[in-house]
């Protein structure tokens, strides 16, 4: 009773193996590109390799933009733009937003908000941090904060 079976399951197994080469033997031939045609990365972003940058070690310096808030009766929504001003990257950027009363106690605070890539020399990244309304609210404080160290900031006009 099995040889009638391994028989069968033999056979359906080569005529499935044929039935695969003949299907990989009927698509048609494709033209390799042109030696100057540009070839796309996975990211779909630019075509030069980006150097990678070590991290900064202890204090890095960023430069950030006057911050804009919004408030909608629920929450005050701060954007800020940051511009790493540092020679190196900047690992695990991380951006704390603290508001007090008029007595100088903490009222509330935003989620922190991290930077999960290294932020590149150069590179320019947009803050949005939200804090629920409080009606005791009267100042607040932004913390900046990286995985290897403490932040220098340097406010800028514009960027």
């Amino acid at each position: 009773m099995n040889g009638p079976r391994r028989t069968f399951l033999t056979i359906a197994g080569v005529v499935l193996l044929l039935a695969a080469a003949a299907a990989e033997q009927a698509k048609p031939a494709v033209t390799p590109p042109p030696a100057t045609a540009k070839k796309p990365n996975d990211e779909g972003a630019a075509t030069t390799p980006q150097k990678l940058v070590a991290p900064v070690r202890g204090q890095a310096e960023i430069g950030f933009t006057n911050p804009v808030s919004k408030n909608d009766g629920k929450f005050i929504t701060t954007t800020i733009r940051i511009k790493n001003l540092s020679t190196g990257a900047i690992a695990g950027l991380k951006v704390d937003e603290y508001w007090y009363d008029k007595d100088g106690n903490t009222v509330t605070g935003s989620p922190s908000f991290r930077y999960r890539k290294p932020l590149q020399p150069g590179e320019v990244i947009d803050v949005t941090l939200k804090v629920p309304v409080d009606k005791r609210m009267n100042r607040n404080q932004y913390k900046f904060e990286h995985a290897n160290g403490t932040v220098k900031t340097t406010k800028l006009p514009k960027l």
